[in-house]
């Protein structure tokens, strides 16, 4: 097979850009949808005729009869949410039977979401007492979903008391690495300071060879069944979790997520090495919005800012929180093109400006009188520019039935050909509402 004919759809933002259904629109153009990171964390909703999925470990795909839906090794799978997701789509009438899940994806355990939440407990109290002690420059809480998922990825680093995926049909095995893993969380809780029952090996054990039982004819080994796909000339599309300002590596740390978000997490995430992939589509906002904490430079806690939130509905798929909204950082997305190699870009969300007399873009940062058009990835550094921005005019008409770029008005196509200029890369796609339909192709 000639290389390079995948593709893949990475978040250029803090998440929650619309690359569901960016996946959902280009899931029927390939053989397999694959997830590559993250957990239960993230969220994509897909708006079918009307009817809406939230979808949390499935991948996108699954929404389309005969294409495969891959959960690959670079996810951390909670099997009760994911047998639970898998329930609620059969119950609206989905097939899920083409729902694949890496013997090799590491396995979210009930004590990673207890110590998840009493980290985030234990950092809030320890900060203040530093603070107040010494002056100290507070971090803040890092805005963890408290779905388990940097605990699982860090037990995934210590690597003895990890429980993979594939384990869960290994009786012997699961049941000493269980073992393992209670005594140094129930030692870790301790010392945390919770008063929550110790954890039970056997018990837990034995819920998991049952949810490994209701999971054993999707567990397999996935590298080798996307290598034999691509082999015989099929077309893969890759799905990212998150958002490449989130990337561990990539993003503000550490106001970040626990995975490799970007589209540099496809290797690792897959066994699938980037000369594989022909095209990056990477997904942004005509606007920007952030979940939890980290610095955010656009940020809008004013009338606009909740104007764009109601437009938008910006609350979270995964917690319901209400998402902070600001103005299109045009310095961030440079960064995260580049970072990412995309070839073309997807702006959602156009729609939700409609109304404003003017749009300001960020296409600056500044501090101290000093200027700068490149991103500080780091959450500390951010925090210390300030945006510049260049107003462009607004457009009055409501757009969601565009079709086209020729059906926008003439100051929302300037909008989309001003961004394009910014990035240096092509809009193939862009977005007037949730619907399928709401769709503007190139």
């Amino acid at each position: 097979m000639a290389q390079g004919t995948s593709t893949a759809v990475v978040g250029l933002q803090w998440g929650d850009e619309g690359k569901g259904k960016l996946v959902d629109l280009l899931a029927p153009a390939h053989h397999a949808v694959v997830r590559y990171n993250g957990g239960a964390n993230a969220g994509h909703s897909v708006v079918v005729r009307g009817e809406r999925f939230s979808l949390h470990l499935v991948p996108s795909g699954i929404l389309h009869p005969g294409v495969l839906a891959v959960v690959g090794n670079g996810v951390v799978v909670d099997p009760e949410k994911l047998l639970d997701e898998v329930r609620g789509l059969e119950a609206r009438g989905v097939d899920t039977s083409g729902l694949v899940l890496s013997s090799r994806a590491h396995v979210v355990m009930p004590y990673h979401k207890t110590e998840d939440a009493l980290r985030e407990e234990e950092l809030r109290t320890a900060q203040d007492s530093a603070a107040a002690g010494r002056g100290v420059l507070r971090v803040g809480e890092i805005g963890t979903t408290k779905r388990g998922i940097g605990p699982a990825y860090a037990d995934k680093a210590y690597r003895a008391s990890a429980i993979r995926v594939g384990d869960l049909l290994r009786p012997d095995v699961l049941a000493g690495k269980v073992e393992i893993a209670c005594v140094f969380k129930n030692a870790l809780f301790k010392g945390l300071g919770g008063s929550l029952p110790p954890c039970d090996p056997h018990s837990l054990t034995a819920a998991l060879l049952e949810q490994g039982e209701r999971l054993r004819a999707r567990i397999r080994d996935t590298t080798a069944l996307l290598h034999d796909m691509l082999a015989q000339g099929k077309r893969v599309l890759f799905e990212g979790g998150n958002a490449t300002l989130l990337d561990v590596d990539h993003g503000t740390y550490p106001f970040v997520t626990s995975s490799s978000c970007s589209a540099l997490g496809i290797g690792p995430g897959t066994g699938v090495p980037m000369n594989r992939i022909g095209s990056v589509l990477g997904v942004c906002k005509a606007y920007c919005t952030r979940v939890g904490a980290g610095p955010f430079p656009t940020e809008q806690i004013n009338e606009a800012g909740n104007r764009i939130r109601e437009r938008g509905r910006e609350y979270g798929t995964t917690t319901g929180r209400p998402r902070r909204t600001g103005w299109l950082d045009l310095v961030a997305l440079r960064y995260a093109v580049m970072i990412n190699g995309v070839t073309g870009i997807a702006l959602t969300m156009l729609d939700v400006l409609a109304g404003f007399d003017e749009i300001p873009v960020c296409v600056a940062y500044e501090r101290n009188g000093e200027r700068t058009d490149r991103f500080p990835p780091d959450g500390h550094d951010l925090r210390e520019w300030t945006p510049v921005y260049e107003r462009l005019p607004g457009f009055g008409q409501e757009i969601t039935g565009a079709r086209s770029r020729k059906d926008l008005p003439a100051n929302a196509a300037e909008y989309v050909a001003y961004v394009e200029r910014a990035v240096g890369v092509p809009a193939q796609i862009g977005s007037v509402g949730p619907d399928r339909e709401q769709t503007i192709h190139a």
